[in-house]
């Protein structure tokens, strides 16, 4: 029968080698995580750690893990809620300045008319005067 009993520790070599390709794969996942979260962001889509998990192709456990991610995450969600909140403050503002520019053009309007009906009164006069003195001169 065959010894049943592990071989023992590993080489050296061979432990740097698996250290080795657990961190190469470790930067490989974090870059592609990074990288659609980045593309989340840029393309608008809301940033959440189950989104960016379906996405990147990674745990979201994996995700909890990692602080810069969470960071960034947390970031980003903040940015949103802000690019939200100043396109709403946008609007209204444009809203309040529209209706504020249609008070005052009525306001104008109305200066206007009155403006208008002065002048036709005084043009009124005018023709008025201006035919009595013909008919004075005439007479």
């Amino acid at each position: 029968m065959g010894d049943l009993t592990s071989p023992g520790p590993l080489p050296a070599e061979h432990v740097h080698h698996l250290a080795e390709h657990a961190r190469q794969r470790h930067e490989r996942t974090l870059r592609r995580a990074q990288q659609t979260l980045t593309e989340l962001a840029d393309t608008g889509q809301p940033v959440t750690v189950a989104t960016l998990a379906t996405q990147a192709g990674v745990s979201r456990s994996w995700i909890y893990t990692q602080p810069e991610l969470r960071e960034r995450i947390q970031h980003e969600q903040h940015r949103q809620v802000r690019t939200d909140a100043v396109r709403g403050t946008v609007t209204r503002a444009s809203d309040d300045s529209l209706r504020q520019r249609l008070t005052l053009a009525h306001e104008r309007i109305s200066r206007l008319r009155a403006e208008n009906q002065q002048l036709r009164d005084a043009l009124a006069l005018a023709h008025g005067q201006l035919r009595a003195a013909r008919l004075n001169s005439e007479g």
